[in-house]
């Protein structure tokens, strides 16, 4: 890790990656289309690059982006990383894509004499900022072990699925798991809401049962609070379970609870509400109920 590092993404989960890396002191040239973000690191040590500088100075190159297009774009595209990257490095894309995706990006590096990891991530931006992100990755033993202590830095757990594009079928079935979790929380406490139960109380009372759950223990007491502040945000949730759904039916794998919380999410995003956290899924319920989940008497 003493060699120079690219890193290219510093949105909300991207920035406190990034800066956990630089306080393990990990040497990075970032790049980001927000400037701010970029003068953010730069103070903290990290040197600001190009994409070409990026490939043409960093063996090892993170990349965190909104999609699979941008993903290409930033790689392959003219005046993009593989304009200038060396042969023997490795890019490691810890995106939410769907695994073709990641499967054409290990192609074409490796005709290129450059190793890929897909290893999207789990936590969200507080286990970005602790540093305690769980990583999903697809690729070769012998390069998973090589990034091994830049993930040890990032995350608090590090598993090798299985090859290119195994990270990014973890992701999705992630995705599915969390917003589906998300959703279920939600329709409960409108239901109790509206029940004129306090939810704050329903929700001390069941999270130590077989209802509990990490899921219930981070969103619920936001949604109590009406703090919509974007950790995951409804837009990239979003674009996972599309994801989700493409990949689903490539494969003949009828997804019916799936295909209900995308069409919830496009009823949000016709709302308004695309750029809350996804725990913003409980106003899709609250509009059906008429009611808000906060706590008696606020």
């Amino acid at each position: 890790m003493n060699k120079l590092t690219g890193f290219i993404g510093l949105g909300i989960m991207g920035k406190p990656m990034a800066k956990c890396l630089l306080k393990s002191g990990c040497r990075l040239m970032v790049n980001d289309l927000d400037s701010r973000a970029v003068n953010e690191l730069v103070a903290l040590g990290a040197t600001s690059g190009s994409l070409s500088e990026i490939g043409e100075q960093c063996e090892v190159i993170f990349t965190i982006l909104p999609n699979g297009s941008i993903v290409q774009a930033v790689l392959f595209n003219e005046g993009g990383v593989c304009d200038t990257i060396k042969t023997g490095s490795v890019i490691i894309d810890m995106s939410s894509v769907t695994p073709v995706e990641s499967q054409t990006c290990a192609t074409k590096l490796e005709g290129l004499g450059v190793d890929f990891l897909d290893a999207p991530v789990s936590g969200g931006e507080p286990k970005a900022i602790d540093g305690t992100l769980a990583f999903m990755v697809g690729g070769k033993k012998e390069v998973f072990n090589r990034i091994m202590p830049y993930f040890e830095v990032m995350g608090s757990s590090a598993l090798l699925i299985g090859d290119t594009g195994s990270g990014s079928v973890t992701k999705l079935a992630n995705q599915v798991i969390v917003n589906l979790n998300i959703a279920a929380v939600s329709e409960a406490l409108v239901m109790a809401t509206k029940a004129g139960a306090d939810p704050e109380l329903v929700y001390q009372a069941i999270r130590g049962g077989l209802a509990g759950s990490t899921v219930l223990d981070a969103k619920a007491p936001l949604m109590i609070a009406r703090n919509f502040v974007p950790g995951g945000k409804i837009a990239i949730n979003l674009k996972d379970i599309k994801n989700v759904m493409a990949t689903a039916h490539e494969i003949d794998v009828p997804m019916p609870m799936s295909s209900q919380l995308l069409e919830m999410m496009q009823a949000l995003k016709v709302d308004g509400h695309l750029n809350d956290d996804h725990g913003g899924i409980v106003q899709y319920f609250e509009k059906l109920a008429q009611v808000e989940v906060r706590r008696k008497g606020e």
